[in-house]
């Protein structure tokens, strides 16, 4: 009787904290609200910041010093930065022609407390902050309010400050082609096609050659609801891509992105370089990162989410540390959590820009950037915060058919990894069943027998609190149609995000353990292991108290995977911590490819010919 109270008030718990769990928090800017501030400036109450030109060496981050008084100070006085400067309500649209525009109408691009580094600004009403800022295409004011986030009061507002060429090309991207020996690259600038023509300048050994690329943009009318549309929307810039073609394998080469003006003058983005893919097959050591729900975070503390730590810079960091031992990055889905706030994927693109420019950083689409009601998501949630996955499919490339529809395959030498989208449709009949059954299906597994099934949501196993609640260890119909598939074509691993923390399965199918092995696997798996690797960066998520049998390894910390092929035989599987960049968790793949042709439950006909 114990026993069942016991189970009872540890469902009862895992109920409780279901909603916590699956809204990861709020937005830090959802917490201003925008639509009641007012005008209370106040003649002796000032923000003076410095300097008032940045990148004046090319830089595209710099940070600002910002000095403030106000004359009745109060432990609930913020810092806000806004950009565009002039944040008048002569800037904002009306809701309809028979409204008038609010005092404000767009939120700040991040805000601060006063006090946060002046603990005695309360009592002596000054203060000072230093706050780091990136190039976003246009100028930068700092307002002092009162009256807290909730019923902000405008105090004070800066003087005006800018990068020298706020317009500049930043935040190179790099992403397989469609093609093997296709590398894109995609950045950002606030140049028009009218006012100057995009190009990657290029090449290896000095002889360069310039390619041509496309820009995208798109308006509030591209988007879904708020506060995308409204209090978060901020002009992107334009997105250009460019696709450099028939590279040689394993070639290292050197990039600029850039802008040729009306005048025939250019503007060049600071030189990098990377390294071409392995041709498919080919039998070289080959390293890959997997995570997903990184988030981004600021070095400067501010726009914190409460339940947030610095996960995401640690885990930005590790990556940048061991970058020369990493190949490809897959990000398998909610990319910054900008919910809508739009000026924050220019944010994040700065944060990962040491990566994404060297090697190529491969998305996956995840509920924040998706899922919006009546827009044909599979889920009606409103986690994008009405972007509806326009910011994703346009900030990042990847090579599918049809970038609305995030499903695609790529190669890396010995790997192949087919990349779902859970949030449309995967069921059996489905246009994504197809294209998942023709990725798996279509692989040489004698030249690439590493074969990868990523995807956001859990389409596995889990033991997260939410899902246990649910009943179902997965995502409810996630793997009724896929684990035939999985079984059928011997993926080897599947690795998910959503679920905020690391849990690792035996090779399984249909919640059975096919091999009682924890650390080395030789021959066949005859099953599929499947690992959550969604801890990278935002808000934990806890474990349900129930033990089940399938589970071997489970973490409540940020990290990341890493694989690496040595070779066709040998695989080496580790996940690593945030905090520490070392191994928590391992294991090892050891097979021949006869091992990969041999039948397993329910992976070969029950009978043929020869029988």
């Amino acid at each position: 009787m114990r026993k069942l109270q016991y189970f009872f008030l540890a469902v009862a718990a895992v109920l409780a904290t279901l909603q916590e769990v699956r809204s990861h928090g709020d937005q830090p800017l959802s917490k201003i609200a925008v639509h009641k501030a007012v005008s209370a400036l106040h003649a002796h109450a000032y923000v003076k910041a410095s300097p008032t030109i940045l990148g004046l060496k090319g830089q595209y981050s710099e940070w600002v010093t910002l000095d403030f008084s106000s004359p009745n100070p109060s432990i609930d006085d913020w810092i806000g930065v806004f950009s565009p400067a002039n944040f008048s309500a002569s800037t904002c649209p009306p809701e309809t022609p028979s409204t008038s525009a609010p005092f404000l109408c767009s939120a700040p691009i991040k805000y601060q407390y006063a006090n946060y580094t002046s603990p005695r600004y309360k009592d002596t009403g000054k203060g000072f902050l230093k706050l780091q800022l990136i190039n976003q295409r246009s100028d930068f004011s700092f307002a002092l309010f009162s009256g807290g986030l909730s019923n902000p009061k405008l105090v004070a507002v800066s003087n005006k400050i800018a990068f020298k060429n706020p317009k500049a090309p930043v935040y190179p991207r790099l992403a397989q082609g469609k093609l093997w020996n296709e590398m894109t690259v995609t950045w950002t600038s606030g140049y028009d096609i009218t006012e100057a023509t995009p190009f990657v300048e290029w090449g290896s050994k000095g002889e360069l050659v310039r390619s041509s690329a496309g820009t995208l943009n798109f308006d509030r009318n591209s988007l879904c609801g708020a506060p995308a549309r409204t209090v978060g929307w901020r002009d992107p810039g334009f997105i250009h891509t460019a696709f450099l073609k028939e590279l040689w394998p394993n070639t290292v080469y050197t990039y600029k992105v850039g802008h040729r003006l009306s005048n025939d003058s250019s503007i060049l983005s600071q030189e990098y370089q990377f390294r071409a893919s392995p041709y498919p097959g080919q039998n070289s050591v080959q390293r890959v990162v997997i995570f997903g729900d990184m988030g981004k975070d600021e070095a400067d503390g501010s726009n914190e989410y409460n339940n947030f730590q610095r996960g995401s810079l640690n885990t930005t960091k590790q990556l940048i540390q061991d970058l020369k031992n990493i190949d490809i990055v897959f990000h398998i889905g909610d990319i910054c959590y900008a919910n809508g706030y739009i000026s924050q994927w220019d944010q994040f693109t700065a944060q990962v820009e040491p990566i994404a420019s060297a090697v190529p950083y491969m998305i996956a689409s995840g509920n924040h950037e998706r899922d919006w009601p009546g827009t044909g998501s599979f889920y009606g949630t409103t986690d994008s915060g009405g972007e509806c996955g326009v910011l994703a499919q346009t900030m990042f490339y990847v090579p599918a058919e049809n970038r609305a529809k995030f499903w695609y395959s790529t190669d890396y030498g010995m790997f192949r990894f087919c990349i779902a989208d859970t949030e449309h449709d995967w069921r059996e009949g489905t246009e994504q069943y197809e294209f998942i059954e023709n990725c798996l299906a279509s692989v040489d597994r004698q030249k690439q027998p590493w074969l990868i099934f990523l995807a956001h949501r859990v389409l596995g196993y889990s033991s997260a609190s939410f899902y246990v609640a649910e009943g179902s260890f997965e995502e409810p119909m996630g793997r009724e149609s896929l684990q035939k598939l999985w079984q059928k074509y011997k993926v080897d691993i599947a690795v998910y995000g959503h679920v905020h923390n690391y849990e690792r399965t035996c090779p399984i199918y249909q919640n059975i353990c096919i091999n009682k092995e924890k650390h080395y696997y030789k021959g066949s798996l005859n099953g599929t292991i499947h690992v959550v690797a969604g801890g990278g960066g935002a808000s934990l998520a806890t474990f349900a108290p129930v033990q089940t049998k399938w589970s071997i390894v489970k973490d409540y910390d940020y990290g990341f995977v890493k694989l690496t092929a040595f070779d066709r035989s040998n695989l080496l599987f580790e996940y690593k911590k945030s905090r520490d960049g070392k191994v928590y968790d391992s294991f090892r793949i050891s097979r021949d490819y006869r091992d990969i042709l041999a039948c397993a439950v329910d992976s070969c006909p029950s009978t043929t010919l020869a029988s």
